[in-house]
């Protein structure tokens, strides 16, 4: 981990160097910096050391330059001499200092030869610098510098896994690409933010790459049906989105927009490092752009960057430094512009990736102190106001909670010119120093004629190689022509006819009474069949739609449908065999182009003859005759036969039902014989359980006889009664009695038993009954399930042709 020599301590009260010097690991930065100071602070002085001590180190850079002023890190000259400077010094400098351009350059030469001695930095630290570094000072929009192509910029990512960074990407290209026509879009609600994303991501997840043009022409011709659930010109009318059409094509019908598609790719890795793995510095200026331009590439830009960073290993050390300078209006409190959210993601997640990101301001008033909350580092020059620190010092007590705020603010209050108090993340205890002396030549913004001299043999290189081909296949990158009548804008495609010996700006003809239609783009089918609705030519195909009648008498079936097909690509003796049924409506065969100027590839097929299309009819007939059957379900058991449109489940159900009410005839039979049977034994049962009764009072009434019997004369014996017989005669009556009660008891078990009997014939009887009715069940239940397949098939008098056209299908 590299140490980024900044300068040294100074003693507040003196405003002297200490000589303790201020060196910050690299990895510091990983958790980011807030630079913070007036105008004449020495603010940008020490964003310019801090960017040079990165790029000494290895470390690429990124920086965002809205004023102008970091192009200053291209003018380092080992030799320290005044003709070096001379090009490059301010004539009203000059002037000021009464002095001539060359003693004015040559007191420069002086002035920073002895300040870089003063900090211990001699000429050959300036050449290694110059000699490990590529600067790069990129100048979208303009071509005085590396012109940077912004309108190709939709290059489809080569890794779609992480759609969450997919999706904040072409948020952020929208966001700015409708701040640029002045339309304020929310994400979730504006209509336009969401079409435009919807059309880019539905080509970026079919692999293809998008240009500018390309997007704008899809906006009256969506390649999509519908944007959640409901239909597309619904949620987004054709005649408006036309008017929103034409208000983009107005953007890229501008002169001043044509630079915007030249010069390099925005491509992240080509910024940050050499081909040879040299770091580079990549100086983004925007400073000749209007505000709502300014927001377009900004956020583009960290858009970009937050997809290059997701896609990077983890580690603790700085990878790459963002800088931002000036970021007020980048990242306000309130309003949520572009920027804002690439720029907190950045500040919440970059650490991770080893990306730094130092954001430098002269009015943290304006800016949104939850995302200077996430900084570690924090370097604060002279403020202008009061205000500036309180809302300074807030966003720092977010950050670093438990550091005495009054006692940096006192500290802030005192400190004298490149005085700066740095708060380091886990030092308690804040430092004021002073900033090293800056290699670079700081003269302040540099003019469009000087960046134009720096650059000269960037630009040369630049000149030479070729654009990154737009999407389409050769659809050129300038702006979109205005629509003739009913003509959906589109970008000029003589070229690809001129390029091509089988195209032509022409529409072949087409035999008399065969109708031409346009395939949609967002035919749901294009792909499947070999399209492209990003496609910049046009091939023949035929379509048709036949209508289908199966029969069968046996089945009591009549069934009409319908077969639609596309015959493409098309040659002179078509395969019908080999044609491609799709499901098409009337929404994808349109009657106009859907440019103004469309490309016909010349087909093989004699499309202007009428025999063509005719045996094209007859052989679709005979090939749907001999392939095309209706197949239903068929239960023989049950005599029934699948309908139209009923699904298996829905058949093997009514077989089911059917199968239902016959076992229910069939059981209501039996339970009439059952019923019979039960009756007879219940009535058995009713007519023994009376002859119990009776039995049982009989036996009751023979008990008490005997017991009165015996009583009476066991009684008379004793009171001296005449006895008959003695005492044998006696016994011989008492055991007659006896006799007569146990014949009773026998005829009552006799009874309860027979009762007994008739009872459980009644149970078997009901159990023979349920056996029955489950077996009855279990025959119709087997029956149901008897489900076979038949085929119904065509005659020729089966079959029609409805619709046959000559369709042209882009690709």
């Amino acid at each position: 981990m590299a140490e980024l020599f900044l300068g040294e301590n100074v003693d507040p009260a003196e405003h002297k160097r200490t000589g303790s010097p201020v060196k910050l690991p690299s990895g510091d930065f990983t958790t980011h910096g807030v630079i913070v100071g007036m105008t004449g602070s020495g603010k940008t002085g020490l964003g310019v050391v801090l960017i040079e001590e990165c790029l000494s180190a290895g470390v690429p850079t990124l920086l965002i330059d809205p004023k102008g002023d970091l192009g200053n890190l291209c003018l380092t000259f080992p030799n320290l001499s005044g003709n070096d400077f001379l090009p490059w010094v301010n004539d009203g400098d000059a002037s000021k200092a009464g002095q001539s351009t060359a003693d004015f350059a040559a007191a420069q030469a002086t002035t920073w030869r002895d300040g870089l001695a003063g900090w211990g930095i001699g000429p050959e630290r300036i050449a290694a610098l110059r000699a490990s570094t590529e600067f790069t000072i990129y100048t979208p929009g303009s071509n005085a510098g590396v012109p940077l192509n912004i309108v190709g910029s939709l290059q489809a990512p080569t890794d779609l896994s992480d759609i969450e960074t997919m999706r904040d990407e072409i948020e952020g290209y929208v966001s700015g690409l409708l701040g640029m026509v002045g339309i304020e879009a929310d994400p979730l609600s504006s209509r336009e933010h969401i079409l435009l994303s919807n059309l880019i991501e539905t080509a970026w997840m079919g692999g293809k790459s998008m240009d500018l043009p390309t997007l704008v022409g899809q906006v009256a011709t969506p390649p999509i049906r519908k944007l959640g659930v409901f239909d597309l010109d619904t949620f987004f009318p054709q005649k408006e989105r036309m008017a929103f059409a034409m208000k983009l094509n107005g953007l890229l019908a501008s002169p001043a927009f044509s630079a915007w598609s030249n010069g390099d790719p925005l491509n992240i890795d080509a910024m940050l490092r050499t081909p040879d793995g040299r770091p580079r510095c990549a100086i983004v200026t925007t400073a000749h752009l209007s505000d709502e331009e300014r927001q377009f590439v900004t956020a583009l830009i960290l858009s970009k960057l937050v997809t290059w960073m997701r896609r990077q290993s983890g580690t603790t050390d700085l990878r790459a430094l963002l800088y931002m300078d000036e970021v007020a209006g980048y990242l306000p409190p309130t309003a949520t512009p572009p920027t804002k959210k690439p720029i907190m993601l950045l500040m919440k997640q970059a650490r991770a990736f080893g990306v730094g990101v130092v954001l430098s301001t002269q009015n943290p008033v304006d800016v949104d102190y939850k995302a200077l909350s996430n900084a570690g580092t924090w370097m604060i020059g002279r403020l202008q106001t009061e205000r500036d620190k309180d809302r300074l010092l807030e966003g720092m007590s977010a950050a670093a909670g438990g550091v005495d705020i009054q006692a940096i603010g006192d500290t802030i209050s005192g400190l004298g010119k490149r005085e700066f108090v740095l708060r380091r993340a886990g030092k308690d205890k804040p430092e004021v120093f002073t900033t090293r002396w800056a290699m670079s030549y700081l003269r302040g913004p540099l003019t469009r004629d000087q960046i134009s001299t720096l650059m000269a043999a960037n630009q040369s290189t630049t000149a030479s190689a070729q654009a990154p081909a737009p999407a389409g296949g050769g659809l050129p990158t300038g702006p979109l022509s205005t629509p003739a009548s009913g003509a959906v804008p589109a970008a000029p495609a003589a070229s690809t006819a001129a390029t091509d010996p089988d195209a032509t700006t022409v529409a072949p003809e087409v035999a008399g009474g065969i109708a031409v239609r346009y395939v949609d783009v967002a035919s749901p089918w294009l792909a499947s069949v070999g399209g492209d609705a990003h496609g910049t030519r046009l091939e023949a195909a035929v379509m048709a739609r036949v209508r289908l009648r199966y029969d069968d008498d046996k089945a009591e079936l009549t069934n009409d449908g319908e077969y639609e097909t596309i015959v493409f690509p098309l040659d002179a003796h078509p395969d019908i065999t080999r044609s491609v049924a799709i499901d098409y409506d009337d929404r994808d065969l349109r009657t106009e182009p859907l440019t103004a100027s469309p490309v016909y590839r010349l087909p093989v097929a004699p499309i202007d003859e009428k025999t063509f299309f005719s045996r094209i009819e007859r052989d679709l007939i005979d090939h749907l005759v001999r392939s095309q059957t209706l197949e239903i379900s068929v239960n023989k058991d049950l005599k029934l036969f699948s309908r139209p449109g009923e699904t298996a489940e829905q058949f093997a159900l009514r077989c089911g039902q059917t199968a239902d009410q016959h076992a229910d005839e069939a059981t209501a039979g039996l339970r009439g014989k059952y019923e019979a049977k039960a009756d007879k034994i219940s009535d058995a049962i009713a007519d023994a359980e009376g002859r119990l009764d009776v039995l049982r009072e009989e036996r009751r009434g023979r008990r008490g006889d005997e017991l009165l019997s015996t009583a009476g004369s066991i009684l008379g014996g004793l009171l001296g009664g005449k006895r008959r017989g003695g005492l044998g005669g006696l016994l011989r009556g008492a055991a007659g009695r006896r006799s007569r009660s146990a014949t009773a008891d026998e005829r009552v078990d006799v009874a309860e038993d027979k009762i007994g009997r008739l009872k459980q014939d009644l149970i078997d009887l009901d159990a023979e009954l349920s056996d029955e009715i489950m077996d009855i069940d279990s025959e119709w239940m087997a029956r149901a399930r008897n489900i076979t397949s038949a085929q119904i098939s065509l005659e020729r008098t089966d079959v029609s042709v409805a619709q046959l056209v000559l369709a042209w299908v882009p690709v």
